[in-house]
């Protein structure tokens, strides 16, 4: 389930597009906040071999069929 693109929203808060087209928006405080700060949600990116998302040049990374399975259980609409 590779990552196609993103969105940082807010904080934690990202808008996830997968490769299958689905769209989440998943807060991810508790599967990253222990190992990426607030000042380093800014150098998110998706790794182009990997599909994942990851932060702090690939010292920080979410595997994508965990990234999927954590957006899907913890995904949310935003107000427009």
């Amino acid at each position: 389930m590779k990552l196609k693109k993103f969105e940082h929203l807010e904080s934690y808060c990202f808008k996830l597009e997968l490769v299958t087209g689905e769209i989440k928006t998943a807060d991810l405080t508790d599967l990253i906040a222990k190992h990426v700060g607030v000042e380093d949600l800014s150098s998110a990116c998706i790794d182009p071999e990997w599909g994942c998302l990851q932060f702090k040049n690939g010292n920080a990374d979410i595997e994508p069929k965990t990234l999927y399975k954590f957006a899907t259980s913890n995904s949310f609409e935003r107000a427009a």
